[in-house]
């Protein structure tokens, strides 16, 4: 079983980060769409090494979540496939897929604009309000999650990530990486009320 907690922050990267076209589920359309943001963001042009680096590396990352997740193989990952897939790797960390790791490494390094191998709080926060995510919020969330450190390393994002995942401790400050959740949570729930 899946705690509502962790539901909400699985649900926060699948709503805020792979449904890029609102359709309630992630398909390849999403990727493709997501290349897009992500090169226009960057400044690159179809053509340019870094525009190809980004594209093929979302491709593998859709290959390989479609491959661990579409488990009913209609080339669409519902949210139910997402928590499941998710719930998985919350079981054993240390054996997350390679897409996984991949995809880790593909936000880190998407929010280290200057390339120098940490994260800073200005890189943090324009990448998650290109997202769409609040600035405000980014800024406090990058707060919570750097501990009071002015940047987060790879080694030390890893981590986090890997907490964002699997912990159900409230305070961890893993929960922040994506911006903030709980912020975005009470957005869409205004919206969204059942």
């Amino acid at each position: 079983m899946v705690s509502d907690f962790r539901k909400k922050k699985l649900l926060h990267v699948f709503n805020a980060f792979f449904d890029t076209n609102r359709s309630g589920g992630v398909d390849k359309k999403d990727f493709e769409l997501a290349i897009k943001k992500i090169t226009e963001l960057r400044g690159y042009k179809p053509g340019d090494a870094k525009y190809k680096q980004i594209e093929e590396t979302l491709l593998k990352i859709w290959d390989g979540l479609q491959s661990r997740a579409d488990s009913n193989n209609d080339g669409e990952i519902s949210k139910d496939e997402w928590i499941q897939m998710w719930d998985q790797f919350a079981k054993n960390p240390s054996a997350a897929a390679d897409w996984q790791n991949l995809y880790c490494k593909f936000i880190f390094e998407l929010e280290d604009a200057s390339n120098d191998g940490e994260i800073d709080v200005e890189e943090f926060s324009s990448v998650y309000e290109s997202f769409g995510l609040d600035k405000e919020e980014s800024i406090e969330s990058f707060h919570k999650m750097a501990k009071g450190k002015k940047t987060v390393t790879y080694e030390e994002f890893q981590q986090l990530w890997k907490e964002y995942f699997v912990t159900e401790d409230q305070e961890a400050p893993g929960n922040f990486i994506f911006g903030c959740f709980i912020c975005s949570l009470s957005k869409h729930s205004h919206s969204h009320s059942h």
